[in-house]
């Protein structure tokens, strides 16, 4: 019995173990920010007069410009595990905005959901892809 409790308590951390965890956490953060982008993705190119936020005093047309490239391009990006570590850090920056400046005054439950996207993010630019990327595939040849 004793040894099954230790044996189940074992982190059992191994290399194959952390990349299928980077690789669950680009697909999801990936695509679940997809989701978000391909709306404002549509609205940019729609031809209509832009209407955003300028959270970052850049002005409507530039602010969706850069939210577009990050929640569209990077988190593309970080599906397909290219770039992976230059591709969070556009992403980890918006959520950081959308929980610091555009729900500044929302209160936490606004704030929380970019605030655990930023923490994807982050983790992923610290960390990197993981094996099974594109980064990787590169690196290799």
């Amino acid at each position: 019995m004793r040894a099954i409790l230790i044996k189940s308590l074992n982190s059992g951390v191994t290399n194959t173990n952390i990349s299928i965890a980077l690789l669950v956490l680009r697909v999801v953060g990936g695509a679940f920010m997809l989701t978000h982008g391909l709306g404002k993705f549509e609205a940019f190119f729609s031809g209509e007069p832009i209407q955003f936020r300028d959270p970052i005093g850049v002005g409507a047309s530039a602010s969706l410009a850069l939210a577009v490239f990050a929640e569209v391009l990077c988190a593309i990006l970080l599906i397909i595990g290219l770039s992976t570590r230059l591709a969070a850090i556009p992403l980890a920056i918006t959520m950081l905005v959308a929980a610091f400046i555009v729900h500044a005054n929302d209160g936490f439950g606004r704030q929380e959901l970019p605030l655990l996207y930023a923490a994807i993010y982050i983790s992923i630019a610290l960390i990197g892809a993981g094996k099974y990327s594109l980064d990787n595939w590169i690196s290799k040849k």
